[in-house]
């Protein structure tokens, strides 16, 4: 079932609006209270690649995180982002078609956990999964997935146009943060036919084929960016509409060693409007 027309997300009740920096004053909304979103007092760290790393690092050994832990919380997150950058009543289809694109590493295992949320939340994905490692985390995964109706591709569609006509989004969920070297099949066509679309992509933590730390203007250009942990340099060169940041796990004591700066999440939100 389609609606008559589709509608373009506007910002939601309570999003800061982007401006020329997030970091300005707080607004405030009527009888004084603080918007449920509102800009920082301080700008927030962008990493590099080897900063994200250690952080990383020390959230497992130190802190005793397990990567399942971490990957649900980030995937809830990615999901969180997506729902309120793109909410169900401002798309077409009924329930919203969604394609979710999945890596090799942990980055594609984020995007089996925002489907299943994704599902949960009133949308159809379907999921792309041409790599899948041989773990038991990575299977657990698929089969929660596959429990839950979501469809698994056998081949990606060749076409950009006729994935504008399935779908209304793309999530890019094929390389995280720690993506190094050149981008090799089935992957580099996969981001070619991402090229070509019409409609919005969703990218998880790093626009997948940009440099962690310099980003590429000659590759994707997603409308709607999430920043898992804190941002990472690139982010500076994204120019989409949406930035926000998830992974609402970041121990106080962490957050100060690296001086990230975070945004004090609203209430009990699991997301944060960048821009």
């Amino acid at each position: 079932m389609r609606r008559a027309r589709r509608g373009e997300a506007g910002v939601q009740a309570g999003a800061c609006r982007a401006g020329a920096t997030w970091w300005g004053p707080q607004r405030l909304i009527s009888g004084g209270r603080a918007d449920s979103e509102v800009m920082a007092s301080s700008a927030v760290k962008y990493l590099s690649q080897e900063e994200a790393q250690a952080v990383d690092q020390e959230l497992f050994n130190e802190y005793q995180f397990s990567v399942d832990q971490l990957m649900e919380l980030a995937g809830l997150s990615c999901a969180t982002a997506i729902a309120k950058a793109y909410p169900p009543t401002s798309l077409s289809r009924i329930p919203p078609t969604v394609l979710v694109i999945c890596g090799p590493g942990n980055n594609g295992g984020d995007g089996l956990v925002c489907a299943r949320h994704l599902k949960l939340f009133g949308y159809q994905p379907t999921i792309y999964y041409p790599k899948r490692p041989n773990k038991p985390l990575f299977t657990a995964l698929v089969t929660q997935c596959q429990k839950m109706d979501i469809p698994f591709l056998g081949e990606m569609p060749p076409e950009a146009t006729l994935i504008d006509e399935l779908y209304e989004l793309v999530v890019d969920a094929i390389f995280g943060f720690s993506f190094k070297g050149d981008v090799r099949e089935p992957f580099r066509s996969i981001l070619s036919v991402l090229n070509g679309l019409t409609v919005p992509i969703a990218s998880i933590d790093i626009p997948s084929g940009w440099d962690v730390e310099k980003g590429n203007s000659g590759g994707i250009q997603p409308d709607l960016l999430i920043s898992l942990t804190a941002p990472k340099k690139s982010a500076s060169q994204f120019t989409g509409r949406y930035h926000y940041l998830g992974g609402r796990f970041v121990p106080p004591a962490l957050e100060k060693k690296y001086q990230l700066n975070l945004p004090p999440y609203p209430g009990t939100e699991c997301v944060y409007r960048l821009q």
